[in-house]
């Protein structure tokens, strides 16, 4: 991690010149997350051109910038395997694609969803031997049942991090038995169980669901459910995606759900995935003490499979579509510099009215800016 090589080597030099010194306070770690990933589909022919580095460019910055990144990675790495029979959408991306996912910064990659197994047992195979050899973590999927439950840990600082992933979609032919490759099922007692042994044993914990029905801005009852089980048992942070498109944030007994990260680089001209989320939340002293949420152009017939931060008066316009849908969860997005807004429980103060209002009548100003929608001309 860059933090850690930066402190060793501090320490390091301190030794040679001075002698000891007392260590220095631990630094806040940062963790982020994005949505779905698939440099395949759609996107196939636009990173054949520009290559696979192409569609982080413009978010790079930030994902190094973490401690730790994440992204579900929505295809199997691989050339082999049979195309799933009963499928609509079926993708894969070559494995080659794996060393631009790691320059851009990204740590681990979720692989709990349902798309990994579409080509098959060799597909999800490859996919985890090309991620092992990158050096990249892996979660929510395995070569059995038992590794696509076990958490992958990742220890900054002395503080250890448990990720663990789950996929509550459809096909359950791609979930993972005793002697079967595949993912890890979101059953809500095995989760718990999960959890809670995880926690235990590390100092976080921040769990991973793919869930919810497609194009749908509001969570499903099940996903409500299961989120605030998952913080209930032990979890900091929730990161939902499959959706393809924002679901609200819910701040939930000192911990955070993000219902739907939405997509991030993902290989679909669709209408209906138009802004997404960059999610980044802050550990200290053994507390999640700052969730945030970065604003995300992802309309790819004008991104181009590349997505860009919202800004200005976009951004304003993202921050009153996220807080209507956190409406319900008592939660809404806070204005603080830099691009990252604040994810914060709503107080009902005078000043949460009038940035309220604030937020309305710039993202009324902003509308001519908005990421289009059908029928609406490109900003």
């Amino acid at each position: 991690m860059i933090r850690s090589i930066r402190k060793k080597t501090v320490l390091f030099l301190a030794i040679v010149l001075i002698g000891p010194l007392q260590s220095a306070p631990a630094e806040p770690i940062s963790v982020v997350a994005v949505g779905d990933l698939l440099l395949g589909g759609s996107a196939a022919p636009v990173v054949k051109r520009s290559g696979f580095a192409y569609p982080f460019r413009t978010t790079e910055r930030y994902i190094k910038q973490a401690d730790i990144a994440l992204a579900n990675l929505e295809a199997p790495l691989t050339a082999r395997g049979e195309k799933h029979p009963d499928k609509t959408w079926t993708f894969r991306v070559p494995t080659a694609a794996v060393a631009a996912i790691k320059a851009a910064g990204f740590d681990l990659m979720t692989l709990a969803n349902n798309h990994i197994g579409d080509y098959g047992e060799p597909g999800i195979l490859d996919t985890l031997d090309a991620l092992e050899k990158a050096g990249l973590g892996i979660s929510g999927a395995g070569r059995n049942i038992v590794a696509a439950r076990a958490p992958h840990v990742v220890e900054i600082d002395q503080v250890r991090i448990a990720f663990l992933s789950y996929s509550n979609t459809f096909p359950k032919s791609f979930y993972a038995k005793k002697d079967k490759p595949g993912t890890a099922p979101g059953y809500f007692d095995d989760v718990a169980a999960d959890i809670r042994k995880a926690r235990k044993l590390y100092d976080h914990v921040i769990v991973s669901f793919h869930w919810g029905g497609e194009r749908m801005n509001e969570p499903k009852d099940y996903q409500m459910e299961l989120g605030r089980l998952a913080i209930d048992n032990g979890a900091d942070v929730v990161i939902g995606h499959h959706p393809h498109v924002l679901q609200g944030a819910e701040r939930y007994k000192g911990g955070v759900i993000y219902y739907s990260l939405g997509n991030f680089a993902f290989g679909s001209y669709s209408q209906s995935s138009v802004t997404a989320g960059m999610a980044r939340v802050w550990f200290d002293n053994g507390k999640l003490v700052k969730a945030e949420i970065l604003p995300l152009n992802v309309f790819n017939i004008d991104v181009h499979f590349q997505p860009k931060p919202l800004l200005n008066g976009p951004a304003y316009a993202f921050a009153r579509d996220f807080n209507g849908y956190s409406e319900a969860f008592n939660t809404r997005l806070q204005r603080q510099p830099g691009p990252f807004w604040g994810i914060v429980k709503e107080q009902n103060s005078e000043d949460s009215v009038q940035e309220a209002e604030e937020l309305l009548a710039r993202g009324l100003e902003a509308s001519d800016n908005q990421p289009p929608r059908k029928g609406e001309k490109p900003f």
